[in-house]
């Protein structure tokens, strides 16, 4: 387990750098060896949404544990960086699905709130965080999110204050407050929970990284967005072929 702590520790750096880290989600092991041999990539990590519609699921927990665990498997299996994997709100079981997902190198993950009792979704992340020391990877980087925006609840910025500070207490090192947040929400969960301690996902309406590496966030990821991406990219290329054109000229040989 040595390797996978000092994964965990430099992923852990990353997040508490001044410097924004960056990650565009990955699904596959080809996606990920195409992120990461990007110039400027320190870390991957994986979407669920992504993993499980490649392999025909719905989101929200339909795909088997196992298949998710297997698939984390060999997107780490293709790379040295840090791999931070996306288990959704923990398949029934968030230590033992943490310690499935350490086992095959993982040192971080996301796990959703999904608005449980603030209670109950506390004493899960402090299990997380347990289970990982139990395995030796004390710096695990449970990037505890909460679903406050993502849901629409009632005063959806003092419920994410207080349950991502809730988080923190117990032991998440970042929390993860995913929505189309403006710059004062941003400002207002940063100096809540500490530079370098909220992370965010890059979507449209967002400020810009740079204003986003001021104002203390920690980490922007895209979700299943580059997916999206890749796949509006194949959309178009049947258009164009539909259309009697072709290949762009822009493609790049990749794999």
């Amino acid at each position: 387990m040595t390797d996978i702590a000092a994964r965990a520790t430099r992923l852990l750096d990353l997040h508490r750098a001044p410097e924004l880290l960056t990650v565009v989600n990955v699904w596959d092991a080809i996606s990920a060896t195409v992120v990461a041999d990007i110039e400027g990539t320190h870390a991957l990590a994986t979407a669920s949404h992504s993993i499980a519609a490649s392999r025909g699921y719905e989101d929200g927990e339909n795909i088997p544990v196992a298949e998710m665990i297997e698939e984390v498997r060999r997107i780490v299996a293709v790379t040295d960086l840090p791999v931070s994997a996306d288990l959704e709100g923990g398949y029934g079981d968030p230590a033992d699905t943490v310690r499935r997902a350490i086992g095959v190198g993982v040192v971080g993950c996301n796990l959703e709130d999904q608005m449980r009792p603030l209670a109950e979704a506390a004493a899960r992340v402090e299990a997380v965080m347990e289970a990982a020391r139990a395995e030796g990877v004390p710096d695990f980087v449970l990037n505890a999110r909460t679903d406050a925006f993502v849901k629409g609840v009632d005063n959806a910025l003092e419920e994410a204050v207080t349950r991502g500070k809730a988080f923190l207490d117990a032991g998440a090192p970042v929390v993860f407050v995913p929505g189309r947040l403006d710059e004062a929400q941003i400002s207002t969960l940063v100096d809540a929970f500490g530079p370098q301690r909220l992370t965010l996902i890059g979507i449209p309406g967002l400020p810009s990284l740079a204003r986003l590496q001021e104002l203390g966030v920690a980490r922007v990821s895209y979700g299943p967005m580059s997916q999206n991406v890749a796949l509006t990219a194949l959309a178009e290329l049947v258009e164009a072929v539909h259309a009697g054109g072709g290949v762009p000229a822009s493609m790049r040989i990749l794999n």
